[in-house]
């Protein structure tokens, strides 16, 4: 994924996007550190390797004109925030306002922020209500960034589905509520395409199918009731993606 956007048919995006849940993606062999909102299921243990990739070198540069990491979220950020401060007086009532990001930390080390009265969790990426902030591992971001950089996109706009959900009356969260970061996440990054603030380069749909896949409770470590599984992460983001942040609502008509 890049900015800005070149002019690309973003309806064959979501339709590949859809094919992928249908025919199944690979989540890889390597157990993946987790995606959660401020409550913290245990990760996997500490120095799980990235799996190879051959778009990204060993500085951590990708081929992709020498993206990193960091980059690729700082970009994230802003074209998410630049989608939910663009869009918000169309869909909600009331100002918006983003929530505030604390970035990057390292939870394998003491002394790592908290939520609340209890520390950020490792190789992790939360949304903690007390405090509204944004936070991610980078060990998190690292490991998916070898994936391909669409995962950063879709942990940063996921997290701040959360923040979103704690901006809205009571009636409009859905109970599934990590289902429903996931459908706002598709609404985010497609809808960003749509307005002009992002591409979707070669390989960006099978990228992050991969994510939802691989951040899937499929896990021995992870809750079924939190997440969902495969299937339904990339169904719930494929609606996002396809019908826009009111679909992602409950009850509401696609």
């Amino acid at each position: 994924m890049a900015v800005p956007w070149y002019p690309r048919s973003w309806a064959a995006l979501i339709a590949a996007l859809t094919l992928l849940l249908v025919t199944g993606c690979a989540g890889g062999d390597e157990p993946p550190p987790t995606v959660e909102s401020s409550s913290a299921a245990p990760g996997p243990p500490s120095g799980t390797p990235a799996p190879p990739t051959s778009a990204t070198g060993g500085d951590g540069t990708g081929d992709d004109g020498g993206k990193s990491v960091e980059g690729d979220i700082d970009a994230a950020v802003s074209v998410t925030n630049t989608y939910w401060q663009t869009h918000w007086p169309q869909l909600f009532t009331g100002g918006y306002n983003p929530p505030r990001l604390l970035g990057a930390y390292d939870g394998g080390t003491p002394g790592s922020p908290v939520c609340g009265s209890e520390p950020l969790p490792d190789d992790n990426a939360v949304y903690c209500p007390d405090g509204d902030y944004i936070a991610w591992d980078m060990d998190l971001m690292r490991w998916g960034h070898a994936r391909g950089d669409a995962w950063v996109y879709l942990v940063i706009a996921h997290e701040w589905g959360h923040a979103v959900q704690n901006r809205l009356d009571a009636g409009l969260v859905d109970l599934a509520r990590e289902l429903q970061a996931d459908c706002l996440a598709g609404a985010v990054l497609f809808g960003a395409a749509q307005d002009g603030t992002l591409t979707f380069e070669e390989g960006d749909t099978e990228e992050l199918a991969d994510a939802l896949t691989a951040l899937a409770d499929r896990t021995p470590w992870t809750d079924i009731a939190d997440h969902g599984d495969a299937s339904q992460r990339v169904s719930y983001f494929s609606r996002g993606a396809r019908s826009g942040v009111k679909s992602c609502l409950p009850n509401a008509i696609e």
